[in-house]
């Protein structure tokens, strides 16, 4: 390494600020590195970040969270990073944390999986018995898999066949394959993967192992915390500032410095202002397109990576309105949970006509996730004005013209936008009727918004394709074949919050040489608070007084404009 200023020298350095990045900083950080983290954005984030229009909070990437009761991953997660004293998370409606609205049909998944099979049991009671299989095996493939990191020892390895044998049995099958073994009613098919939206795939391509630990990660229901994503990454960044740790925005990584022409090495990374900086290990939160090809370059790939990412697919790109609205959105049938939306037809058939469909068209969007994060967040709502995060799942092709447009953007970009903030108005319209005629604010991202603020691949969501093709064994892994270089995120461990999270810490944890439990073990004087979304009843007095003030400031602007 050249001869340079210590002040520009580190341990570790952190491409990106996303949950994965700021988890591995927080523990590379309190095991007494000197660490910085870099974000191009001008806030930390990635998908976790918070903004606000016209004083209204939105954050594009988190819309809930499971495992987050007493004793489960997530809030042992940030227990064990010396977190969760610093957040509160509302439990979203116990009762209907999930609203299935296919075609004129209506589900909803309550917070209890026992619950879920007598539901599911009363409305198609000829599949009472397939019901039962199918969601006892999803836990079983779960648990299975969730215990594999804890066989040690020649035995214990020795009973890995027989104690992981339903994970061995169905982890090279599809979805759609379990599923169509087990379940024979359509609707029922449709209603039991919903949450494929959660993982941007459809049943075909989805591995059943991964939708399986999807479906089990809110077997108990979704929580939302409290200030948006935005008070998560504070959070976060708070713990890596009180170790010592750096975080830095407005600071793009323009490429990472590789030394050596036969054994590569990575020593360091150029921003985009020129500067360099040096440290003994560098961890990528970007996706893994972005840093190879982008940050490395190919010239420093084996030929074997090289052919891996040139047959890598990403996961689909999207539409994201934001709103606000003067509605009474309750008045209207909505609550706390989330609004899963597609039309009554086979999922696979939905997901191949909605990542190939003619944006140009009039047509409405008939597919989409709706989620209000004034009832999910109480202390958001100023008692008049609701804020709705509306998705729906596209392909990149549309939007491949605009791509390398600046900052200020063509008319034809822009009457593009226009265009589909319509449709996807009128989508919403099926679900939430009239809401068109109370619209306060409304403002569209779109692949190119994702490429701008999140800098993915092609816009994507969830990183790479969550198929069998790119998961498990077949995943980009967390030490590449240069020599300092890790990576984490989503596509090396798991999406998601909590699954980047984790895959922050396994990264850490192979850096520091140990195993990534003795990182994220849950700390004593540490506790995740957690509040019901729908009750009040049992709020403390500062969560009161903060809802309270929230609202007042809306009737003191209101008189100050009169």
């Amino acid at each position: 390494m050249p001869q340079v200023d210590s002040l520009k020298t580190y341990d570790t350095i952190i491409v990106g600020s996303g949950a994965g990045g700021l988890a591995a900083a927080i523990c590379l950080s309190r095991a007494g590195q000197k660490v910085v983290v870099l974000e191009q954005h001008d806030v930390p984030g990635g998908w976790c970040h918070s903004f606000y229009l016209n004083g209204h909070r939105f954050t594009p990437g988190v819309h809930y969270v499971g495992l987050c009761g007493e004793g489960e991953a997530t809030n042992d997660l940030y227990r064990g990073l010396g977190i969760a004293n610093d957040l509160a998370f509302f439990r979203m409606n116990p009762d209907a944390y999930e609203h299935v609205h296919i075609g004129e049909h209506r589900f909803d998944f309550p917070a209890d999986p026992e619950r879920l099979i007598s539901r599911l049991s009363e409305r198609f009671p000829k599949e009472e018995k397939r019901i039962k299989k199918y969601l006892g095996l999803i836990r079983k493939v779960s648990e299975e898999l969730y215990s594999l990191p804890y066989f040690k020892g020649f035995w214990q390895k020795l009973s890995i066949p027989y104690k992981t044998r339903h994970f061995g049995k169905y982890g090279l099958f599809n979805l759609r394959r379990v599923i169509n073994w087990h379940i024979k009613d359509p609707l029922l098919k449709n209603i039991l993967n919903i949450q494929c939206g959660d993982h941007g795939v459809q049943p075909r391509k989805a591995a059943f192992v991964l939708h399986s630990a999807l479906m089990f990660h809110y077997f108990y229901g979704g929580y939302y915390p409290m200030g948006g994503g935005g008070a998560l990454i504070k959070a976060m960044t708070n713990a890596i500032k009180k170790h010592h740790g750096e975080v830095w925005t407005s600071k793009g990584v323009k490429r990472i410095l590789v030394e050596g022409d036969t054994s590569k090495k990575a020593v360091g990374v150029e921003l985009e202002n020129g500067e360099q900086l040096f440290a003994n290990q560098i961890i990528s939160n970007a996706d893994v397109g972005i840093t190879y090809n982008d940050l490395i370059g190919k010239g420093h790939l084996s030929k074997k990576l090289q052919k891996k990412l040139e047959k890598t697919i990403y996961s689909c790109t999207s539409l994201m309105l934001f709103l606000t609205v003067d509605m009474d959105v309750v008045a209207a049938g909505i609550d706390s949970g989330n609004i899963w939306m597609m039309p009554d037809k086979d999922q696979d058939d939905y997901y191949d006509a909605s990542m190939s469909s003619d944006l140009t068209s009039d047509i409405p969007f008939d597919g989409m996730f709706i989620s209000c994060t004034t009832l999910k967040d109480p202390i958001s709502f100023d008692g008049k004005h609701h804020t709705l995060e509306v998705i729906t799942f596209i392909g990149y092709e549309a939007f491949e013209k605009y791509k390398d447009e600046d900052a200020q953007r063509s008319a034809e970009y822009l009457a593009f936008k226009e265009h589909l903030t319509k449709k996807m108005i009128n989508g919403l319209e099926k679900a939430v009727p009239n809401i068109s005629k109370h619209i306060v604010h409304q403002e569209l991202g779109t692949p190119i918004t994702n490429e701008y603020y999140i800098n993915t691949t092609a816009g994507n969501v969830y990183g790479t394709e969550k198929s069998l093709k790119h998961i498990g064994p077949f995943a980009f892994k967390s030490k590449s074949e240069i020599e300092n270089l890790y990576l984490c995120g989503a596509s090396i461990l798991s999406h998601g919050v909590a699954g980047a999270s984790h895959s922050g810490v396994a990264t850490a944890a192979q850096i520091l040489g140990c195993h990534p439990d003795e990182l994220k073990q849950p700390q004593e004087d540490q506790y995740l608070r957690i509040y019901e979304a729908e009750d009040p009843s049992d709020y403390p007095d500062w969560l009161l007084k903060k809802i309270e003030v929230r609202k007042a400031r809306l009737v003191s602007k209101e008189k100050a404009e009169a």
